[in-house]
């Protein structure tokens, strides 16, 4: 896909991101710990199941599960040089339940480290950028951001990589649109914006019922679509480490149309939101 295709569908109206898949896979016994990536090759039915839910669902982008196939979390399982291997064969899992029905996205996301260096990070993220445009993907979706500089090293590296492929940057947020690594999702989206990203928003963090300011101010400020792909609000952990989400696939769906209503383009779900919660976006809109 090129970034004028990209743009000339979003001219058309809204476009229907999936909603979580580690939360998802959990449910179906993906243990805690484990390199989710390997996980999922060796269980390919589930996520295949859950990614034709959501092309059931009304999903029209479906994001590959190669959130964390970089150097620095692979190196953790001794993975290190398996990132172009594993981009590819997720990325082919993902366009089997995609079909001809929706686009793939590559996923790439934060470091979760503020202390490495931009030329660490740029490293990192133009390894995973060419492992995914040589795995075929549609797009490049750039989630979960915690600082700009992060933000500046993937997109750069995307821009590297496929100079004509879209790119969507996605920041993880506080109620209030601050970043979890200093600075607010306002500055750092006008700067992203500028430096050639083709979506810009935010996604996880906290529920939809908590954003609505946040996506109003995104949309009066930039020039491109604006992306709201949060948590079906905010968990509850129980004694054993789980994480429950209290909010129910028709609420999440109300909030949802008020986020479109304040500007949002690009609406999905992130942890905590499962098919049925697509359906109920899709259908209220």
């Amino acid at each position: 896909m090129t970034r004028a295709e990209f743009h000339a569908r979003l001219a058309q109206g809204p476009l229907y991101l999936d909603g979580a898949t580690g939360s998802n896979l959990m449910k179906a016994g993906m243990p805690r710990g484990v390199c989710a990536e390997t996980w999922i090759l060796e269980h390919p039915e589930h996520l295949l199941e859950l990614q034709r839910a959501y092309v059931a669902a009304g999903s029209q982008v479906l994001i590959a599960p190669t959130f964390t196939t970089n150097g620095l979390y692979l190196a953790q399982h001794g993975l290190q040089d398996k990132v172009g291997a594993l981009c590819r064969d997720l990325v082919a899992l993902s366009r089997r339940a995609a079909g001809e029905k929706a686009w793939v996205a590559g996923d790439m996301a934060t470091l979760g480290r503020a202390d490495l260096s931009y030329e660490s990070m740029l490293e990192l993220y133009t390894a995973q950028a060419a492992a995914l445009k040589a795995a075929g993907v549609d797009l490049f979706f750039v989630e979960t951001l915690m600082g700009l500089e992060e933000a500046m090293a993937a997109l750069e590296a995307c821009r590297m990589t496929a100079e004509d492929m879209p790119v969507c940057c996605s920041f993880s947020v506080t109620a209030d649109g601050m970043l979890y690594f200093g600075g607010s999702v306002y500055d750092a989206a006008e700067q992203v914006e500028g430096f050639g990203a083709d979506a810009v928003g935010i996604n996880c963090s906290v529920g939809p019922d908590q954003l609505e300011s946040v996506v109003r101010t995104l949309a009066r400020d930039l020039t491109v679509p604006v992306i709201a792909k949060p948590n079906a609000g905010m968990p509850e952990i129980d004694a054993a480490g789980n994480a429950h989400y209290s909010m129910d696939a028709e609420a999440f769906a109300g909030h949802m149309r008020r986020l479109r209503d304040a500007g949002a383009r690009l609406l999905g779900g992130c942890c905590g939101t499962e098919p049925c919660y697509i359906a109920a976006l899709t259908a209220a809109m």
